[in-house]
């Protein structure tokens, strides 16, 4: 299922609240993805807040993306978003 990222925002614990376009926030946790590659680079918290939408899915300033699919499809739904 292919749903745009609209909204990002990182967490101090290394995960990501994503608000996508049908309007459903989801939390994915990157603790998986922080031994891998260029993934590396963010396990500097600074890094990691810098991420932000692009296009319809995500981006940092080291230019690491993830799928807008991965992110939608691995990430938990969260309750009582405000």
């Amino acid at each position: 299922m292919y749903l745009a990222v609209k909204k990002v925002i990182p967490t101090d614990d290394y995960k990501l609240i994503i608000t996508f376009e049908n309007n459903e926030t989801k939390i994915f946790d990157m603790h998986p993805y922080l031994n891998k590659g260029i993934f590396k680079e963010l396990n500097d918290i600074n890094l990691f807040k810098t991420v932000k939408v692009a296009f319809d899915s995500i981006e940092w300033l080291n230019e690491a993306d993830i799928d807008p699919e991965t992110l939608y499809e691995e990430s938990k739904t969260i309750k009582n978003v405000k």
